[in-house]
């Protein structure tokens, strides 16, 4: 089990994050008031499964302390910074976290857009340790604080894979 560390929305693609202390998160639309949501970002039909983005603060830490490169959390474009679990292990799971049922679809790879605008050498040392992306299950709220709880197998990946309408919109 882990915790929610930290909380950051971006209401522009490659815009300023902005710590919150919550988010209010709606199923087949991400977090109300970020980016996707309000269609400032890069959401289509394709981006299903990226409503609500995570990272481990370890990373950032083994990040710094491995690299000599030094990122706040909201520097990464995740929204949630987690302590304490393996988001990677989450992958292909359903998990809690605050009210919000997620299930991890794909881990969130570090991109060149995201070195560019950091103008830090990070692609590399984060491969496979930059985060994870997640379908929302439920709506609900998400707050700095709430616990991050594994709670077995996925079950709906597959199923909107196959039928996308069973997304709310």
């Amino acid at each position: 089990m882990g915790t929610v560390e930290h909380i950051h929305i971006a209401r522009l693609r490659s815009g300023p994050t902005e710590a919150v202390p919550a988010i209010d998160l709606v199923r087949g639309a991400g977090i109300i008031g970020d980016r996707n949501e309000i269609k400032a970002g890069e959401w289509d039909e394709s981006h299903i499964g990226e409503e609500l983005t995570l990272v481990e603060a370890e990373a950032l830490e083994r990040l710094a302390r491995e690299h000599d490169i030094h990122l706040e959390p909201g520097d990464t474009r995740r929204n949630v910074t987690t302590r304490g679990v393996s988001l990677n292990a989450l992958l292909g799971r359903r998990f809690r976290v605050g009210e919000v049922i997620a299930e991890g679809v794909e881990l969130c790879e570090p991109c060149t857009h995201l070195q560019s605008m950091l103008g830090k050498p990070i692609v590399r040392p984060l491969v496979h340790r930059a985060g994870l992306r997640a379908l929302l299950v439920n709506s609900g709220r998400v707050r700095v604080g709430d616990v991050v709880e594994d709670l077995g197998p996925a079950q709906l990946i597959d199923a909107v894979a196959a039928e996308p309408d069973l997304v709310e919109r």
